[in-house]
């Protein structure tokens, strides 16, 4: 029986990607290069992004091969998309920049509240 949740969009998605990853017998590298390709076919919006930026640091991903993709694809998606995509990669890697500042913001805080009360 299904469960009530507040994120059931986010929960569906998470259990499909789940579900893709188990059923995938492509190297982690590969999957993130195919599903970077995927994305930029179908202009994915700069979020879509956002949610591969940790798998694509994990693997090592690294700019020259992620330009390596949109460089391969071009000629079959456009060029449109692709410059589409750059800037929704760069504004994902932006956005995922400013939460890890803050993050780390937060817990240099917490730490020096912590210090503070020794």
């Amino acid at each position: 029986m299904a469960t009530a949740s507040d994120t059931p969009v986010l929960d569906t998605l998470a259990a499909m990607t789940v579900d893709s990853v188990e059923r995938c017998h492509m190297d982690d590298r590969t999957l993130i290069l195919t599903r970077i390709a995927a994305l930029v076919a179908v202009d994915a919006p700069a979020v879509s992004y956002l949610a591969h930026i940790d798998p694509a640091v994990k693997v090592e991903l690294t700019v020259e091969e992620l330009q390596d993709v949109l460089v391969a694809i071009a000629p079959v998606v456009g060029s449109a998309r692709v410059m589409s995509a750059a800037g929704h990669i760069a504004q994902a890697f932006g956005v995922a920049i400013a939460m890890a500042e803050a993050e780390a913001e937060v817990i240099a805080n917490a730490e020096a509240q912590s210090r503070g009360k020794s």
